[in-house]
């Protein structure tokens, strides 16, 4: 039953219900932890990214990568590919389920909550200034941040120091927070195509009431950026030979 594709699939579900799951928190009404702010967001990212990942190894993915721009990204440095579509078909499907998750666990919160636009931010990102450039650009440094210090975490220079078994995901966790805090509050940070995509997708299909459309006319920014700069970052890596 442990796989690859389970593997992505379970870290990925894992990583959007805790990381859609604190944003739920903090936007949505009567929530218990309404309007706690920037820094409970981004922690609850980080730790969601680094449950992701022990969810992920241990239920098949040796890679628990969780993030089409980080798989492409490692595709591109390392030359296989070969694991591309069934990485992203994982991610994908788990960021889906994850928001139904999400859906289900605020279920009486919806109602209570009537700005249609904290709905949607739940489940996907949207940017403070609306500049697609400005906007590509701040997701493209971001996901090349990501994936090359990832890149740098894992390395075999920074192995030879001494990095014990299983702390890279608290590692990862840790970069992620760090992103959100200095660069996330351009964009929201997707960084991930699959988890604004995912719940983007989830958030169309689902009964929510009250809800806005799902601002298509954005979308393509928080996948186009994170692909792109993973991307280059994944070309940088090769250049270094990390």
């Amino acid at each position: 039953m442990t796989t690859p594709f389970v593997g992505e699939f379970i870290g990925t579900l894992i990583l959007i219900l805790l990381g859609d799951g604190v944003v739920a928190s903090v936007v949505l009404k009567r929530s218990k932890a309404e309007a706690s702010g920037w820094i409970v967001i981004t922690a609850g990212w980080s730790f969601a990214v680094m449950a992701g990942v022990f969810a992920s190894i241990a239920c098949g993915s040796k890679d628990a990568f969780l993030n089409p721009a980080v798989t492409l990204g490692f595709a591109i440095s390392s030359g296989d590919y070969s694991k591309l579509a069934m990485d992203i078909t994982a991610q994908m499907l788990g960021a889906i389920a994850g928001a139904i998750l999400v859906w289900l666990h605020f279920l009486p919160h919806w109602k209570e909550t009537p700005d249609s636009n904290l709905k949607l931010a739940v489940f996907c990102t949207a940017p403070a200034i609306r500049s697609a450039v400005a906007n590509l650009i701040s997701e493209i440094i971001a996901t090349f941040v990501l994936v090359f210090i990832v890149g740098a975490i894992f390395s075999k220079a920074v192995s030879t120091v001494g990095v014990a078994a299983g702390l890279g995901p608290y590692l990862v966790g840790s970069l992620v927070w760090g992103i959100g805090l200095s660069l996330g509050g351009t964009t929201g940070y997707a960084i991930n195509p699959a988890r604004d995509l995912g719940p983007r997708i989830a958030h169309a299909l689902l009964p929510i009431p009250g809800k806005r459309d799902a601002d298509w006319s954005y979308a393509p920014i928080p996948v186009i950026g994170p692909l792109l700069g993973g991307g280059l970052a994944g070309l940088l890596i090769r250049v270094f030979q990390f």
